[in-house]
């Protein structure tokens, strides 16, 4: 194949309706830039035959290609599954919905050229319920406040990514909504733009606000592993200090009352004193386990899932991936995904 300058990643779960007049507004401005481009639609398990649609389109446009996941893995697994596929050196990611604008794309990959790594696209003027729009401004002022990353719309699904940071990502889970900070930890510059924000044509909203509480706890975990990834000891281990030390302080002060002929046996603070040191000895010895995995892990090199969720792909022609498309001979039962 070709070199690829632009690959449009669009993660879709039952997105039947929308992706047709979604994929000739993507062509159409993908066109305008005079560039060679691929667009990859990746089903995350949907039930409303979004392949076998994708499959019809890309026979009339061979810059289509679609990658169906075995099941209902989640965004983030159809992003990190898109990013494995492309072979841009510019990515870019639009929701299916359809409520994005790809007319934005020139936009965005200008914003690149700017010496920016990655740019997420700000919808200024949200085509959605007010209750929503609420937790979103709480959600976002609550992530730069704690991640330090100044985003007005952290987790806008449209966004421009230079090849080389979209691939360096590590997603899993639910941890799609804060892309922007984890290309800022690893140093990569990210920015925003205002894009335009459509409402939405067919379907319904699969979102609710309960997706904002697991937010809330994937926002803890992105900034622990933002910070103490590769030194967990520092964080365990100097709780595990102070609560120590506090316990020994306590544990002299009554060691001297006892020793002025004070009785101590019935006292809480004995019961604290005695709690902090056993807890803190407990916290520092997790940390320095912690610490011996995180050496450990850095010796080995880490199993690779994301081509075995694949169950089949159309239109690609390159190792490593199943293809299974019309034409090739081999149904998705028989695709062996390659490791």
């Amino acid at each position: 194949m070709s070199s690829v300058d632009l690959s449009v990643v669009i993660p879709a779960l039952n997105e039947r309706e929308a992706l047709p007049d979604l994929i000739e507004e993507i062509a159409r401005a993908c066109d305008s830039l005079g560039v060679r481009w691929e667009a990859i639609v990746v089903d995350d398990g949907s039930t409303d035959g979004t392949t076998e649609q994708v499959e019809e389109l890309a026979s009339l446009r061979p810059e289509l290609r679609a990658v169906r996941l075995r099941r209902n893995f989640g965004k983030s697994a159809a992003l990190a599954a898109g990013f494995g596929c492309a072979v841009g050196e510019r990515i870019v990611t639009i929701d299916g919905d359809g409520q994005d604008d790809p007319a934005d794309i020139p936009a965005l990959l200008a914003a690149l050229d700017n010496g920016i790594d990655l740019v997420s696209g700000w919808k200024r003027e949200r085509r959605d319920p007010a209750s929503r729009r609420l937790a979103s401004r709480v959600f976002n002022w609550w992530t730069t406040k704690m991640t330090g990353v100044a985003m007005h719309d952290m987790n806008c699904g449209f966004k421009a990514y230079r090849g080389e940071c979209a691939r360096s990502l590590e997603v899993y889970g639910e941890l799609h909504r804060f892309l922007p900070v984890l290309a800022d930890q690893q140093g990569w510059r990210v920015s925003e733009i205002p894009v335009n924000h459509r409402p939405r044509r067919f379907g319904s909203s699969r979102f609710g606000l309960e997706r904002y509480l697991r937010g809330a706890l994937d926002l803890v975990a992105v900034v622990f592993v933002g910070r103490y990834e590769y030194r967990p000891l520092h964080l365990f281990g100097g709780i595990g200090v102070i609560l120590t030390a506090v316990g020994l302080l306590i544990s002299a002060y009554l060691t001297i009352l006892r020793i002025s002929g004070e009785s101590i046996g019935s006292r809480p603070l004995l019961f604290l004193g005695v709690l902090l040191i056993v807890v803190g000895i407990q916290l520092l010895t997790f940390g320095l386990l912690a610490q011996m995995v995180v050496v450990a892990r850095r010796d080995r090199s880490e199993a690779d899932l994301g081509p075995a969720r694949i169950e089949r792909t159309v239109g690609f022609d390159r190792p490593g991936l199943p293809a299974t498309g019309p034409g090739s001979g081999r149904s998705a039962r028989e695709t062996t995904p390659a490791g």
